[in-house]
């Protein structure tokens, strides 16, 4: 199964209120945090709202 290391790049300051609720349900908290979620449908539209905030890598199951 492949996973998505997500790492915030800049802040959330200035930017809508469901922005910073998506970046906050993704699970970052501040700028150059990262996290590691499961790739799928939801999560990936999460990415695709907030994509001007974020950075995203996929892993494989051996990384």
């Amino acid at each position: 199964m492949t996973k998505l290391r997500i790492t915030m790049t800049k802040s959330d300051i200035n930017f809508e209120k469901t922005q910073k609720r998506t970046i906050k349900a993704l699970g970052l908290k501040k700028p150059h945090h990262t996290v590691v979620q499961v790739d799928n449908p939801s999560v990936r539209g999460m990415i695709f709202k907030v994509k001007h905030l974020i950075k995203v890598e996929e892993i494989k199951d051996g990384e």
